[in-house]
């Protein structure tokens, strides 16, 4: 069987460093971090007193006060992020609704939503009072109904949940469903809203956040020997995945084309990586085999590197066990220096990092290295600090969840 041509026709991004798509890319390339003291609750007695929050966003500007009540913020981002890239794609009258999907990503869902529910309970009478949007605010597959609803999409419609993998298992079935046949357009990405008093105390009771409290800006910072955990994020990137002949016929702007997905599990332990990294350097095989490519066609990675202790040595032990002499002559960083870890969203706000690498050329940096690790192969290309222009041809995201999850996508600068 042969195989369709999957393109990306269109982008939106929701993040702490930008509430669009150019934002995005200008906070990015100008290495602009997005950590500061949360807002959103008091923090007086956490560990952890900062996140990377969204910036001036107001759901109010997108949707009117009846309907965002209804939502849970993580679907409120899906919805912005999503909307964006259904305007940038550009579609008029003639789709084909029903051959249209939405595929997103969720690492948890709504979790605010779930948490005030419960405290309202636990401070009432007893008497079970709950709001009749509990349950449909709270499930994860709840923002690609709400996306398909808005648009009329009656293609395939579900959430993947594989931690901070989901959104990269959302792209990659995407990929499938569409290059396998079964549909010519799909809306694909993830978001995230755990910036929350439970998202917070949990991670923090894991020990898995930074605690950089006198000097959030920098918290983020994989590589560096000072690393002390994530910073946590929030938002939402999305993607319109289109099959190719169906995006020329009908004259759409291309920015990239995905030619490859992989997954994996580390089958190892609930929250910590393989210390070899065995799961990643299966998860890239995998999506270079999948890619039909070598490794030394990958110009670009831009890592899960999250600027965790154990897990940024795993991945770069991997990717130096993958390319071999070839890693020295990749761009690698982490965005999540700047962004943050938007957790279910990271995997598609990273692809788009990687696909506007490839419009652009020009890599974005890894932020707040100061501090040289001694067990970090030095001639390692980390991009670090600065962005770094480059011929962009081939990148790869790499995205890692709790419980072992890997995903890899690879793409391609369009050619016809």
């Amino acid at each position: 069987m042969q195989l369709k041509r999957v393109v990306v026709t269109g982008l939106g991004a929701l993040t702490p460093i930008g509430n669009t798509l150019d934002e995005y890319w200008e906070g990015l390339i100008s290495g602009k971090s997005g950590a500061a003291p949360i807002t959103y609750f008091d923090t007086e007695k956490f560990k952890t007193k900062f996140a990377c929050e969204l910036k001036d966003f107001n759901v109010l500007d997108f949707l009117d006060r009846k309907e965002a009540r209804k939502l849970d913020r993580f679907t409120q981002y899906a919805i912005v992020a999503s909307e964006e890239a259904i305007a940038d794609a550009n579609f008029d009258d003639s789709l084909d609704k029903y051959r249209v999907g939405v595929i997103w990503g969720a690492g948890i869902g709504g979790l605010e939503t779930f948490q005030n529910e419960v405290l309202n309970f636990a401070s009432g009478d007893g008497t079970p009072r709950f709001n009749p949007f509990f349950i449909p605010k709270m499930i994860a597959d709840i923002a690609p109904g709400n996306i398909s609803i808005r648009n009329g999409y009656m293609g395939p419609n579900y959430t993947t949940v594989s931690a901070c993998a989901s959104s990269a298992n959302a792209i990659i079935d995407a990929l499938n469903y569409i290059r396998l046949g079964h549909c010519d357009v799909i809306v694909t990405g993830g978001s995230e809203a755990a910036v929350t008093i439970a998202g917070v105390g949990g991670f923090n009771a894991m020990h898995a956040l930074s605690t950089r409290n006198d000097d959030p800006q920098s918290a983020s910072r994989p590589f560096d020997a000072e690393r002390d955990g994530f910073v946590l994020g929030e938002g939402a990137g999305a993607l319109i995945l289109e099959e190719y002949e169906h995006a020329k016929a009908r004259g759409a702007k291309i920015y990239a084309e995905v030619i490859g997905g992989g997954l994996s599990s580390d089958a190892y332990h609930m929250t910590a990586p393989h210390p070899e990294g065995i799961g990643v350097i299966k998860v890239m095989e995998n999506c270079l085999r999948d890619a039909g490519i070598k490794p030394e066609d990958v110009d670009a990675i831009n890592t899960h590197g999250t600027s965790t202790p154990l897990g940024d040595v795993a991945e770069l032990k991997a990717i130096s066990q993958v390319f071999g002499d070839h890693a020295k002559n990749i761009n690698i960083n982490s965005t999540k220096s700047m962004t943050g870890h938007l957790l279910g969203a990271a995997g598609a706000i990273e692809a788009i990092a990687s696909i506007m690498s490839i419009q652009k050329g020009i890599v974005p940096p890894t932020i707040n290295h100061a501090n040289v690790d001694s067990t970090i192969d030095p001639s390692l290309n980390l991009t670090l600090n600065k962005p770094q222009e480059r011929d962009v041809k081939i990148a790869m995201s790499n995205t890692f969840g709790f419980g072992g999850h890997n995903a890899c996508v690879v793409l391609k600068k369009y050619e016809e």
